[in-house]
C-alpha cells in the first residue's frame, strides 16, 4: 500500500472527486477507509489527499469563474457578486484565516470554492490555508474515524448509513448555499445591514 503508484492513484481519485461540483463522497471518508483498510501511512496519505483536494478545488473554482460567471450569470448578478469581491480584497488576511478555520472541519468545501470562483479573485488567497487546514483534518479523521465508528457501535450497514446521510446533507447544502450566494443583494446587505433578494 506504500508504493508510489498507489499514492499516485489515490491522488488522481481525490483530485477528480474535488473537481466535481457535487455528488462526490467526502474526501475524509475515502481517506479514512483507505487508512483503516490498508494500514497506510497516515501522514503521507493525508498529505497526498490534501494536495489533491486543494488542486481539485482550485480547478473547480476556475471552472466556476469560466463557466458559471462567464456563461450563465447576467450582468446584474455579476455586478452583485463583485460587491463581495470588493469586500474580500480589502480583508485578505481575514478571508484566509476564516478559510483555514473552515478547512479544519470535515464540512464540504465545494460550495465555498464555487462561490469564491464566481468572484473571479486570486485563488492563492485561499489555496494555501485550505491545504494546511485539510492536511490537519485529514490526518485527524484518518486516525480517529474508525475508532469513533467502533465506539458508537456502528456495523458496516450502519456505517454506510452514517456516511450516506452526511453525503446527502452535504450536497443539499452545496446547492442551497450557491443559490443564496448569487441571489442575495450584497450591496443592500453590506450597506444597509438588511437582507434583500436580487431581482
Amino acid at each position: 500500500m506504500e508504493s508510489m503508484v498507489t499514492f499516485a492513484l489515490i491522488f488522481l481519485v481525490i483530485f477528480a472527486m474535488n473537481v466535481a461540483p457535487a455528488f462526490a463522497p467526502p474526501t475524509w471518508t475515502v481517506l479514512s477507509y483507505v487508512a483503516v483498510r490498508y494500514q497506510s501511512n497516515v501522514i503521507v496519505l493525508a498529505t497526498v489527499g490534501a494536495a489533491a483536494a486543494t488542486l481539485g478545488r482550485v480547478v473547480l473554482a476556475r471552472l466556476s469563474t469560466k463557466l458559471i460567471r462567464g456563461k450563465l450569470l447576467n450582468e446584474k448578478t455579476r455586478a452583485n457578486v463583485d460587491t463581495i469581491r470588493t469586500q474580500i480584497e480589502g480583508r485578505k488576511k481575514l478571508t484566509a484565516g476564516l478559510l483555514l478555520f473552515y478547512a479544519f472541519s470535515p464540512l464540504p468545501s465545494n460550495h465555498v470554492f464555487i462561490a469564491y470562483g464566481l468572484t473571479a479573485m486570486d485563488l492563492r488567497i485561499i489555496a494555501a490555508p485550505f491545504f494546511i487546514g485539510r492536511l490537519a483534518s485529514y490526518s485527524f479523521w484518518a486516525l480517529t474515524s474508525s475508532t469513533v465508528v467502533e465506539w458508537a457501535g456502528l456495523g458496516r450497514a450502519r456505517q454506510g448509513f452514517f456516511f450516506g446521510f452526511y453525503f446527502i446533507l452535504g450536497q443539499a447544502l452545496t446547492l442551497v448555499t450557491v443559490y443564496v450566494f448569487a441571489k442575495i443583494d450584497w450591496r443592500v446587505l453590506l450597506g444597509e445591514k438588511r437582507i434583500r433578494w436580487l431581482k
